[in-house]
Order: C-alpha cells, then structure tokens, then sequence
C-alpha cells in the first residue's frame, strides 16, 4: 500500500483515527524502549554465565567479569548485593539480593500496563468508528430509498478501516507484552538460577572457614 492510499485510508477513517494513532504511537514508544533495555541491561555474557554455572569459580575473577557489564546492568546490580554481603550469613545475602531481585522485576515490567491497555482500548475504539460510520452512512438513506450513495460508501468505508486498524493495533501490542513479558521471566529465573549458584558457593566458603 503506498503513502497515497493509507492516506486517502486515514481520511476515510474520520476523526476516530486521531486517538487510534496516538495509541500506536504511545505502544511503539513503549516497545522501542523494551527493546533497548532488554538488549543492553538484561543480556548475559555467555563467559559470565559460564563461570557462574561452573561452580568453581574465585571471587575475583567474577568481580572483573561483572565490571565488564555496562553500568546500570541488572545482573550487574544483582551480583553487586550479594558480593557485598557475602561475608555476612547466607540469610541475611538471600534476603538483601531478593529485595535487589524485586525492584529489577518492577522496572523490567514498567510500562508494560501500556501495551496491556491498548491491547484492551484499540478494539473498543475501532468498534466505536465502526458504529459512527454506520450511523454516518444510514444517515444518507432518505425517506425515499438511497439519496446519496458515495456517502454511504464513505460511511462504510469509514466504519471497516476504523474496525481493522483498532484491531491491528491490538494484535501488534498483544504480541509486544507476551514478548515482553517472556523476556521479563526468562531474565528473573536465570537471576534465580544464579543467585542460587553463588549462593551455594557462599555455603561452601563459609562452611569451609568454620
């Protein structure tokens, strides 16, 4: 479809479209800010992650691995907390590392209440231009049969066109906050894993200095 034809669309698709766009555009804005995030502050290093996994790792070494991570890194502020509680009891660094974990959550799921909202108001909008173009192309239809069949046709048009982009922005967004929303779990349950791991090693350590 070329910039002419989703232009003569939008026309067609009356002032139901204004609220429409803003809504795609607030989901985009949303959507880009996601990607962003999640491709810089949330993605692992496969040797960070290795070294985590082998259990047999020195302190040291997974102090420079994390340094290596871009400031603000949510595995970077999570192994932070637990290196430096590490030499207090095993409670006390799973309790300050889960309260580390909940607030990473909160802000990995921050502004997903956009996309979850559009998904639900787009539809309902589009159904809203849909009854205005019906009742915008009734309202052609004389007492005496059909008096004014492009304006008919422009009602009808006006009700599809609102209808289906309602419903593209919403499958759109629908997709974006699953996506979203794995990524959110996948990245807290390797958080989980590897709290976990490090924590076992902390044991160990304690266990073996006793």
């Amino acid at each position: 479809m070329s910039l002419l034809e989703i232009g003569i669309a939008l026309k067609l698709a009356g002032s139901i479209m204004i609220p429409l766009l803003l809504l795609a555009i607030l989901a985009l804005a949303v959507m880009l800010e996601k990607i962003w995030l999640f491709s810089r502050y949330s993605r692992l290093p496969a040797e960070l992650l290795g070294l985590v996994e082998t259990f047999d790792f020195s302190w040291q070494e997974l102090e420079q691995q994390i340094m290596k991570l871009p400031s603000g890194h949510y595995f970077q502020r999570f192994f932070a907390v637990v290196l430096l509680n590490r030499q207090r009891p095993v409670w006390w660094v799973e309790s300050r590392a889960a309260d580390e974990a909940q607030l990473i959550e909160q802000e990995l799921g921050r502004r997903l209440w956009v996309l979850e909202t559009v998904v639900t108001a787009a539809p309902l909008l589009g159904l809203l231009g849909t009854i205005l173009g019906m009742m915008h192309a009734f309202q052609m239809i004389g007492g005496h049969g059909l008096v004014n069949p492009s304006g008919v046709t422009g009602g009808v048009a006006q009700a599809l066109i609102a209808t289906a982009a309602g419903l593209m922005i919403a499958l759109v967004c629908l997709f974006g906050f699953n996506y979203f929303s794995r990524l959110q779990a996948q990245t807290l349950d390797t958080m989980e894993r590897l709290g976990s791991r490090i924590m076992d090693h902390i044991r160990m350590d304690q266990q073996g200095g006793a």
